[in-house]
């Protein structure tokens, strides 16, 4: 019996949406993956902070920015990834090949666009609170 074919346009675009929670990392590594529970930290992280003292709300959501942001990250290495070495490491047992066709590289223009949008934009924020004493504004 042949394993699941992964596509890499769907992990992709899960990174891109969902990489914050890490599903890209849950599609292709059924089971309990490590770097994709560490995504899900950031929800309790959140939480917590947000029961234990009274931040500043940018920092109640700082933990799932940075995990979105790395997310993007992992969106552009999945995507750049040769379709050869990519067969070699997630469908080598699938007994079918994968083509990339302009999807792909839509996607990969849009991650691009949203992550440097979404990193800048907390740089920029973290920036403001940091250098106003965390007052709210």
């Amino acid at each position: 019996m042949a394993a699941a074919h992964k596509n890499k346009t769907v992990a992709t675009l899960l990174a891109l949406l969902l990489g914050g929670f890490g599903v890209h990392r849950f599609y292709l590594k059924p089971g309990a993956d490590r770097i994709g529970l560490l995504h899900l930290c950031c929800l309790p992280v959140t939480g917590i902070l947000y029961g234990a003292v009274k931040p500043h709300p940018f920092y109640i959501v700082l933990p799932l920015l940075v995990s979105y942001i790395v997310g993007f990250v992992e969106a552009l290495v999945i995507g750049l990834t040769p379709d050869e070495k990519w067969d070699a490491q997630y469908n080598a047992h699938s007994g079918q090949q994968t083509h990339s066709n302009w999807v792909l590289v839509l996607l990969l223009v849009i991650t691009m666009l949203v992550a440097t949008t979404v990193l800048i934009g907390t740089i920029a924020r973290l920036s403001d609170v940091v250098y106003t004493g965390g007052a709210y504004g």
